[in-house]
């Protein structure tokens, strides 16, 4: 099962980067302007609404939650990327640079999302996409305590971590969509 994991996890991330590429080539790299803090309550704003779609079940505005789970990798992805780039001051990446340094992020929480995944036993099958939704939201409502606190923590994860846990719930939950 493993293995099958594997290739969704990259058939997911796949369509997530080739958003990104997309939105790269038409925008350039305008998101590298926003703060940590601006990051992180843009990735809020996506959770509550797919919690809301979820809730209410109806929505005014015909964008899907899968179109939102995607924005949540993008924007987790992208602020990692801004964590990786602190000290750089240059707002404009060059498209190839933007993809590898997404494709490097990508990889990594890959490299997490496999470990994690062997320790749990693939327990992430057994859950609700409304869970995935949940606990995206707490890991928020953690890292905005951190930012609040400097990124200062006396034993909990950091930043980085809550991010790259966003970005295996959010895969995790394109799966389970692409399955129904």
């Amino acid at each position: 099962m493993a293995n099958n994991t594997s290739n969704q996890f990259d058939e997911q991330i796949k369509k997530c980067r080739d958003i990104y590429q997309k939105k790269t080539h038409d925008y350039g790299t305008s998101w590298r302007v926003l703060r940590p803090k601006s990051l992180t309550d843009q990735l809020f704003i996506k959770a509550q609404r797919i919690q809301t779609l979820e809730e209410k079940q109806t929505q005014m505005v015909e964008d899907n939650i899968e179109g939102e789970f995607i924005g949540l990798v993008n924007y987790a992805i992208m602020g990692l990327i801004q964590m990786e780039l602190k000290d750089n001051n240059n707002l404009e990446l060059p498209e190839a640079e933007a993809l590898r340094l997404y494709d490097k992020q990508a990889k990594q929480i890959k490299d997490l999302m496999m470990a994690k995944n062997h320790d749990y036993g693939e327990a992430w099958r057994n859950m609700r996409v409304s869970s995935f939704t949940d606990l995206i939201l707490m890991k928020l409502l953690r890292i905005k305590q951190i930012e609040d606190n400097q990124g200062k923590t006396l034993i909990s994860e950091g930043i980085d971590a809550g991010y790259s846990d966003i970005v295996n719930y959010s895969i995790f939950a394109l799966i389970k969509l692409n399955e129904l």
